[in-house]
C-alpha cells in the first residue's frame, strides 16, 4: 500500500532560490513541449509521446545550459504530468467529468511545486536524517518531521502555497497498516448544513462553519490588498496576510475531517452514506458557500480510503433515493418533506413523529444494508 506524509520545509537561502530556480525550469520545460505538441498536431496531424519529449529534452539542455542547474527528474516529472493531462483530455471526452485541454502555466501563479524520485541505482537520494530530509540538487534540509516514516521511498513532491510557505509530501510503499479492532458495528450517515453529520444512532455532529467565523478577518484582510498598489512590496505583503487567513480555515476544515472520519472508521464495521453530487449542489448560489464549506466531497473521500485501509465496508447510497420522504418503521413516502423547512414531521400511516435528519439517517443504513446484502 502506498501512502503520503507532508512535513514543512525550513529551506536556507541558497536552498531557496534553487527551489524557485527548479519551479521555473519545470514551467519552461513544460510550457516548451506543450507548444511544440500543439505545432506538431497543426503541421503533421501527428502528436509527441513522453518518451520523445524526454530524448529531446538532453538538445533543449544542450542549448539552455541553465537547466542542468536542476534535478534532471524533476524536468522529466513535468514532461509526465504534460502527458498524463494530455491523456485525460483525450480519453474522457464525452465522459461526463472532462478536464479540458492542457494549458500553459504562468510564472504568476502562487501555488507551485515539482516531483523528483529515487533513482534506480540509489534508494537514498530521497531519505530522512535525523531533522532533516535529504533531497537531489538541495542537500540536507531542515523539515519539521511529525511522525516516524514506514515503507520504501518512491518520491518527494516540494511544494510551496500560496502563503510563501514550503513543504514536502513524501510518498512511500510497501507499508503495513495497523487495523482497528471490528466492532459489529453499523451506522448510516445524513450529511447536512446545519449539522455536519447526523447517525442513526442519534448522535449529531455539529457543522463548525469556519469560513463563516472567519469572514469578518478576511474581509478586512482583503480590503487592505485592494487599496494596494498592484505588484508593489506592501501589495505583495497584503497578498500574503490574505493566504494565510485562508490557509488557517482550511487547516481547521482539514483537521476536523480527519478526525471525525477516521473517529467512524474506529467505531463502526460498516459505513453507509447518501453519494452525494456536489458539483451539481453547489450550483444553487443561495447554499453554494455553505455547502463548500462543509467539504461532503472531501469528508466522504477520507471515509473511502480509511475504510480501504481498515478493510472496513462503505456503502454510497444512491444519491435520488428519498430517505427524507420515507418513514423508517412503515416505509410511506411523504412527497410534503421536500421542502427543507420541513424539520420534524408524523407519518399519515402509522403515527409515528421523525425528525428529518435522524430519519433520513436511518433510512440510509437500511438501504445499505439492503444493498449490500443483495
Amino acid at each position: 500500500m502506498n501512502k503520503s506524509y507532508k512535513f514543512r520545509l525550513y529551506p536556507n537561502a541558497e536552498q531557496e532560490r534553487l527551489i524557485q530556480r527548479t519551479f521555473g525550469c519545470c514551467r519552461f520545460v513544460y510550457n516548451h513541449y506543450l507548444s511544440k505538441r500543439i505545432e506538431a498536431y497543426k503541421n503533421a496531424k501527428t502528436t509527441m509521446s513522453y518518451y520523445t519529449c524526454c530524448k529531446d529534452l538532453t538538445g533543449l539542455k544542450i542549448e539552455n545550459p541553465w537547466l542542468k542547474d536542476v534535478d534532471v527528474t524533476a524536468l522529466r516529472s513535468s514532461l509526465r504530468n504534460l502527458d498524463d493531462a494530455y491523456q485525460n483530455f483525450f480519453h474522457r471526452i464525452g465522459k461526463g467529468s472532462n478536464p479540458g485541454f492542457p494549458t500553459f502555466k504562468s510564472k504568476k501563479n502562487n501555488r507551485k511545486s515539482y516531483e523528483t524520485k529515487n533513482t534506480r541505482n540509489s534508494q537514498d537520494t530521497i531519505c530522512l536524517v535525523g531533522k532533516n530530509i535529504k533531497l537531489p540538487k538541495l542537500g540536507l534540509v531542515r523539515c519539521a518531521i511529525s511522525r516516524q516514516v514506514e515503507g520504501r521511498i518512491l518520491s518527494a513532491t516540494i511544494s510551496q502555497n500560496p502563503s510563501g510557505r514550503y513543504f514536502a509530501s513524501v510518498c512511500c510503499t510497501d507499508i503495513k497498516v495497523q487495523q482497528c479492532e471490528l466492532t459489529g458495528a453499523t451506522v448510516g450517515i445524513d450529511l447536512g448544513l446545519k449539522d455536519f453529520a447526523i447517525t442513526s444512532d442519534y448522535i449529531i455532529y455539529p457543522n463548525h462553519k469556519h469560513l463563516e467565523k472567519s469572514q469578518k478577518k478576511l474581509a478586512k484582510a482583503q480590503r487592505e490588498l485592494s487599496r494596494k498598489t498592484i505588484d508593489s512590496a506592501n501589495w505583495d505583503k497584503a497578498r500574503i496576510k490574505v493566504a494565510r487567513r485562508h490557509e488557517q480555515v482550511a487547516n481547521q476544515r482539514s483537521d476536523a475531517l480527519h478526525k471525525l472520519s477516521t473517529q467512524f472508521v474506529k467505531d463502526y464495521d460498516v459505513i453507509c452514506i447518501e453519494d452525494l453530487q456536489v458539483k451539481n449542489m453547489v450550483k444553487n448560489h443561495s447554499l453554494a458557500k455553505s455547502i463548500n464549506d462543509a467539504s461532503w466531497g472531501e469528508f466522504i473521500r477520507q471515509l473511502a480510503y480509511k475504510c480501504e485501509w481498515q478493510d472496513k465496508i462503505l456503502i454510497k447510497v444512491d444519491r435520488f433515493f428519498p430517505s427524507s420522504q420515507l418513514c423508517n418503521i412503515c416505509g410511506f413516502k411523504n412527497a410534503g418533506v421536500k421542502d427543507l423547512s420541513v424539520r420534524k414531521w408524523e407519518c399519515p400511516q402509522c403515527g409515528a413523529i421523525h425528525d428529518r435528519d435522524i430519519n433520513a439517517a436511518k433510512n440510509i443504513l437500511h438501504e445499505g444494508m439492503r444493498s449490500l446484502s443483495a
